[in-house]
């Protein structure tokens, strides 16, 4: 298929595009590729793209393509919370503008990147994708507010698909390090501890980067019926854990490693057991590969051979909030997040 992959420079967007060559579709890329200078391992995937923010769509931008996956957009939840505007105009105007320009252009499949943050404050229960939403941040209200508005698009021409990811983990061209494993992985190898800033008590799903992208491809290449207007969890089931059990697991794997916990750590509202069986079962090629605690090995021995420094992880460069807030203050961003020069 011809598929544009918005976002296609990110920390999922590397590793799917290059799955996505690898499956034998003709990827284009558009990004405004803000993370430009916070290439983690020199592998980033060579597609033809467009230097182009995601606000500023056109039609012609998306006509000719067989398939669109959405994933651009402010990733987390401190980019969130830092001007909930800029997410409420990124993160839904822009994705609900995209997908109305992608019906308008015969565009016949949009897969959105959705996020089992819509669940937010839920407890202990396992949800599956009938469960309510409740999101507790400018970033998974974006995220509600996107399904929501998309569903109503869908007819015969025209297939949204969501895929909810699990919390993210392991390696990528372009690494987080405000993700839950690889943040306490990291700390685990720079500082000998496996240091929490919230109490642990909080449940999370988490899937591995490399299965988010092959969740994508599945449903790229599934039949059109199977997953029309649908939205289905990502992850596994059994990987449920609570922070806690995250940092023992680091613990185990990082040698002469410790749990500690911040001393004004308090407890994170954001709590929440994922039902993942559904994607699975609708798609039987598709199965998640990594666990999370062979995910802490593989970021590890990364970690091992690039020499990580705390000072990395913990500044400007790696870490998605302290970098766009430098290129504010340095001038490069204006306080919209458009490049100045």
């Amino acid at each position: 298929m011809n598929v544009l992959v918005t976002g296609h420079l990110g920390y999922i967007g590397c590793v799917l595009t290059q799955l996505l060559i690898e499956h034998g579709h003709d990827v284009h890329g558009l990004d405004s590729d803000i993370y430009r200078n916070c290439t983690f391992v020199d592998c980033v995937p060579q597609v033809p793209y467009l230097n182009k923010d995601v606000r500023d769509i056109t039609l012609d931008d998306v006509t000719g393509y067989d398939a669109i996956i959405h994933l651009a957009g402010l990733s987390n939840d401190p980019l969130g919370d830092y001007k909930p505007s800029l997410t409420d105009s990124i993160n839904r105007k822009g994705s609900i503008r995209l997908a109305e320009l992608a019906k308008a252009a015969g565009v016949p499949r949009f897969i959105f990147a959705s996020s089992c943050s819509n669940y937010g404050a839920a407890g202990e229960t396992f949800l599956d994708e009938s469960a309510a939403f409740n999101p507790v941040t400018p970033y998974g209200e974006s995220k509600v507010a996107v399904e929501k508005a998309l569903l109503p698009l869908a007819d015969d021409e025209f297939s949204p698909t969501f895929l909810r990811a699990s919390t993210a983990y392991g390696v990528s061209p372009r690494l987080r390090f405000d993700l839950v494993v690889n943040n306490l992985t990291a700390w685990a190898f720079t500082t000998g501890r496996v240091y929490l800033k919230s109490d642990g008590t909080p449940w999370r799903p988490l899937v591995h980067v490399e299965d988010i992208a092959r969740a994508y491809v599945a449903t790229l290449e599934a039949p059109l019926e199977m997953v029309h207007a649908r939205a289905f969890n990502v992850g596994q089931t059994s990987e449920n854990y609570r922070i806690s059990d995250i940092a023992e697991m680091v613990e185990d794997c990082v040698p002469n490693s410790k749990v500690e916990f911040s001393v004004d750590g308090g407890p994170d509202k954001r709590c929440y057991r994922v039902d993942c069986n559904l994607l699975s079962r609708t798609l039987h090629g598709f199965k998640p590969q990594w666990t999370v605690e062979r995910g802490i090995r593989q970021l590890y021995e990364k970690y091992v051979e690039v020499g990580l420094k705390m000072e990395d992880f913990e500044g400007a460069r790696f870490q998605r909030i302290a970098h766009v807030k430098h290129l504010i203050s340095s001038n490069i961003l204006n306080e919209e997040m458009r490049w100045i020069a």
